[in-house]
């Protein structure tokens, strides 16, 4: 069942004040050969979005926590296509600044592949306090299903999300009959990621190598050595790419996705302008006698951006995010803050169709820099710049604007999901 995110809820996700000083991991298991796929190739790095199903996959994660150790375990030596596959997706390296990535050789099995993923994080000088797994082929696992197991994990050492059948359950025995009439409330069908304090795991799974057994998941693993795994509302969006068509059913879901899921937003800023700041338009620094006076650095287009796309993808507005009245966003960076923005609208699995820009200024005349101002925006946002226009206007000597004191900016946007 999806759920829409309030506000607050995304505010938190932004300040992870839970994990603040807790080393939190992520374990990626893709060392399957994905031989049900029947292509001859792993459905791990086969294509998706702008990288591939791997990097949508890490990338949820990236976004929505501040993790410090992201392990992927991948077949025997397949580290190089491993590596090659979660960075096709250029976007990711500056998401993953100051975490230690590890490629980790796979086992026989899923539970050995993770066995040896916890194992290479106990090496470390300073090992993981929480562990969240994922299987590296369920690349539309929503923000909120990872920030929800995150937050359960902490709370009761164990969480897994999980969705209610939609088909009456059975038990069959050994001769095709029912053997059992199961009800339907009391049953949930579990995904990944699921979330566990680390040291009790590792050790869980040391024993379960030695039991013989063959578990079908870790929240099984913790349930037979360490207690009770807390279930979450899951999702049916978080589905797993296991046959061929279910990754064709994927991308032609992506080519679809603009017949389904389009989204406009409308921005708007306006800034008094003043001697002695700068005038800064799309985060660039443009000559002029007077700057705009802001709490922030006053960049009034990209506060516009930010208000269009976080209306359009239902997420609140700058305000909501950065609080005029909170003084540790005083001078703040609008470039560092619309990246903090897209960040969230993108954890969402929403796209940039386009954002159509005005900016409203007497002088100076903004045609000279008009380019440099696309660029800088694209950039920001990690978009083509044929995705990004803007248009300059004067204020014809009427109004603020026209008597040279303030700037205004409007930004429509369309997100795709």
């Amino acid at each position: 069942m999806t759920k829409m995110i309030p506000t607050n809820r995304m505010q938190a996700i932004l300040r992870a004040t839970t994990f603040k000083n807790r080393p939190l991991a992520v374990v990626l298991v893709a060392a399957g050969s994905s031989a049900r796929m029947g292509i001859g190739r792993k459905k791990e790095y086969l294509p998706l979005g702008s990288g591939t199903v791997l990097s949508a996959a890490a990338r949820r994660f990236l976004e929505s926590l501040p993790c410090r150790m992201l392990a992927v375990a991948v077949p025997p030596g397949g580290s190089a296509e491993a590596r090659a596959a979660l960075f096709s997706d250029p976007s990711i390296q500056p998401l993953l600044d100051g975490v230690e990535l590890l490629f980790v050789d796979g086992g026989a099995s899923r539970q050995a592949s993770v066995r040896n993923a916890l194992e290479a994080a106990a090496a470390l000088p300073e090992p993981p306090e929480f562990v969240l797994i994922h299987d590296g082929a369920r690349p539309f696992v929503p923000a909120r299903v990872v920030v929800e197991v995150a937050e359960a994990m902490v709370q009761f050492g164990a969480a897994a999300p999980g969705i209610p059948p939609v088909d009456t359950q059975k038990l069959v025995d050994a001769d095709g009959f029912v053997s059992r009439h199961l009800r339907r409330a009391e049953m949930a069908a579990v995904q990944t990621p699921q979330g566990f304090s680390f040291a009790p795991l590792l050790e869980a799974h040391r024993s379960a190598a030695r039991d013989g057994r063959e578990y079908t998941d870790d929240a099984e693993i913790w349930g037979a050595y360490v207690g009770r795994v807390k279930v979450v509302a899951g999702d049916s969006c978080n589905r797993k790419i296991t046959f061929a068509s279910d990754y064709d059913g994927a991308a032609g879901a992506q080519e679809r996705a603009v017949m389904k899921d389009l989204r406009t937003g409308l921005g708007y800023d306006i800034h008094r302008l003043t001697a002695g700041r700068r005038l800064l338009l799309g985060g660039v620094d443009i000559p002029a006698d007077k700057g705009e006076d802001g709490h922030s650095d006053g960049d009034a287009l990209l506060h516009a951006v930010a208000d269009a796309v976080l209306g359009a993808a239902g997420l609140g507005d700058i305000g909501s995010f950065f609080p005029p009245e909170d003084m540790k966003w005083k001078d703040a960076d609008s470039v560092e803050l619309l990246r903090t923005v897209w960040r969230a609208v993108r954890s969402e699995g929403w796209n940039l169709g386009n954002l159509d820009c005005v900016v409203k200024l007497e002088r100076p005349k903004l045609l000279p820099y008009r380019q440099a101002v696309v660029a800088s925006i694209a950039a920001i946002l990690d978009v083509p710049a044929e995705r990004v226009f803007v248009k300059a206007k004067t204020g014809e000597a009427l109004d603020s604007v026209g008597s040279g004191s303030a700037v205004e900016a409007w930004c429509t946007c369309l997100l795709v999901r």
